[in-house]
């Protein structure tokens, strides 16, 4: 049973709503994984970042094993031992006063919406049903109706309509749309990613989180971070929006929450946000299990221990650097913050090829990454990576490069 027969089984009895690479993985450990022949790659998208922490991290590992055996599930009909002290511990290590546990990242966004809709109702008295969520152009969430009903990419709404009310899309960076639009009573909230992650690691001008955070001050209304893929350690920060000492309203976290084996998301608030809700009108079977508690715990836990913010700082600039250093005609721009990084590639001398085939050399070559769009290459190595373990994956990519030029 080789990598075609377990391809050809997924593609004869599967829904055909991925494109991935050729390649079937058996294997994970720390930055590497293996696939169903044996040969070993490094893993440069750390599953759009739900593997910060390396795969299989025995500490996180060890959590969800021990915890397994103890108990998974009681739903919230009961109270269970983990969950308060894994809230106690997810508000004091993030600051803020309450946290309501989900587990998939666009169950967080969905969650922060409601939040945001039942404070605009209650707190700032905006007309029932008359609630305004602002979103920004390239945002990508998820994939439910609401998710959709943001986005502005015809390969995640087209055809799914109709679409969810009262939502509208400002451009990113542009803190002179965001202020045109919030100024209207009506606006609860403005949701946006401090870095957009499938648009193709798109870094807004510093000071436009600071600028953000200052209007929806100005104007009473909630600023939403979704950092679900910018969170826990991926940019350099514990979540991406402390590199401008910005603290939103509502920061919904996931994927590397879970230490990448677990779905675990979440989203923290204020006292008078969370406070709205009352019993019966949102929550999950499954949110706050105490497997997830167990696990989110242990998860957070190797990050500060192991120092992985800082890691992924410096060695995010190192990537940077070299990339850029290169002053490959094929390669437009190299951008991003800490370990989330993109590059664009360009065909020239009349040579036709996409980020998709130089994403097949480099899999070839022993490294695995995944193409956004057409011409961007998104790179996300687990944070647990070394300096060593970097000089030899760049070492790929750049002769990946080459091959092309």
């Amino acid at each position: 049973m080789n990598s075609r027969y377990f391809i050809e089984l997924e593609d004869r009895y599967g829904a055909h709503n991925y494109h991935p690479l050729p390649v079937v993985l058996e294997k994970g450990e720390g930055v590497f994984l293996w696939d169903v022949e044996g040969r070993k790659y490094f893993d440069f998208l750390s599953a759009y970042s739900a593997v910060n922490q390396g795969h299989c991290h025995p500490k996180i590992v060890s959590a969800l094993n021990q915890q397994a055996q103890k108990l998974t599930l009681t739903s919230r009909a009961f109270h269970n031992n983990l969950l308060g002290e894994y809230e106690k511990f997810m508000c004091e290590t993030f600051d803020f006063d309450r946290i309501l546990p989900m587990n998939t990242g666009v169950e967080g966004g969905e969650t922060a919406i409601k939040l945001a809709r039942k404070w605009g109702y209650e707190i700032k008295g905006i007309p029932e049903n008359q609630a305004i969520t602002i979103f920004a152009h390239g945002n990508f969430w998820g994939r439910t109706v609401a998710a959709i009903s943001s986005s502005d990419d015809p390969d995640s709404f087209g055809g799914f309509g109709p679409y969810v009310p009262n939502f509208k899309s400002i451009p990113y960076n542009d803190l002179t749309s965001l202020e045109e639009e919030i100024k209207n009573p009506h606006v609860c909230a403005f949701m946006v990613e401090p870095i957009q992650g499938e648009a193709g690691v798109v870094v807004p001008d510093e000071g436009y989180l600071k600028g953000v955070r200052e209007l929806c001050t100005k104007y009473n209304v909630l600023f939403i971070a979704d950092e679900v893929q910018t969170g826990i350690a991926r940019t350099g920060k514990l979540y991406c929006c402390q590199h401008e000492q910005v603290k939103p309203d509502l920061l919904i976290l996931g994927k590397a929450l879970g230490g990448g084996v677990f779905p675990v998301s979440c989203v923290l608030a204020s006292e008078e946000v969370m406070n709205t809700l009352k019993p019966g009108q949102h929550g999950s079977t499954f949110g706050g299990n105490p497997l997830a508690c167990a696990v989110a715990m242990a998860s957070i836990n190797v990050v500060l221990e192991e120092n992985l913010s800082e890691r992924s700082e410096r060695l995010g600039d190192k990537f940077r650097s070299h990339l850029r250093n290169l002053n490959l005609p094929m390669v437009e721009f190299v951008r991003g913050k800490g370990l989330l990084n993109a590059i664009k590639i360009t065909p020239h001398n009349g040579k036709n090829f996409k980020a998709y085939d130089v994403c097949l050399k480099m899999l070839d070559n022993g490294l695995l990454a995944k193409q956004t769009h057409e011409h961007i290459i998104r790179f996300a190595p687990p944070l647990v990576i070394s300096d060593e373990q970097l000089d030899q994956a760049l070492s790929i990519i750049e002769d990946s490069l080459k091959s092309f030029a």
